[in-house]
């Protein structure tokens, strides 16, 4: 199996966007009603976009999952 050795720019936007992943999960989880809130919060779409953007990978997704899936297989 390869491994990856990452940036410190590339690590934080991997966990970033797998932070973002579990909240969008969370979100989307559960029956649907009125208390439960119809997009993901804008600070964890922001968190993503500004650590991808610090690794330059911002515009470049095919890389970022490239990247992504060579450190976390499962994703």
């Amino acid at each position: 199996m390869p491994t990856a050795v990452l940036t410190d720019h590339e690590r934080t936007a991997v966990q970033a966007y797998l932070r973002l992943l579990q909240t969008v999960r969370a979100t989307m989880d559960g029956p649907p009603g009125p208390g439960r809130p119809a997009v993901v919060p804008p600070a964890a779409l922001a968190e993503a976009e500004q650590a991808l953007a610090a690794a330059g990978l911002a515009g470049n997704e095919e890389a970022f999952f490239r990247l992504l899936h060579t450190w976390c297989p499962k994703m």
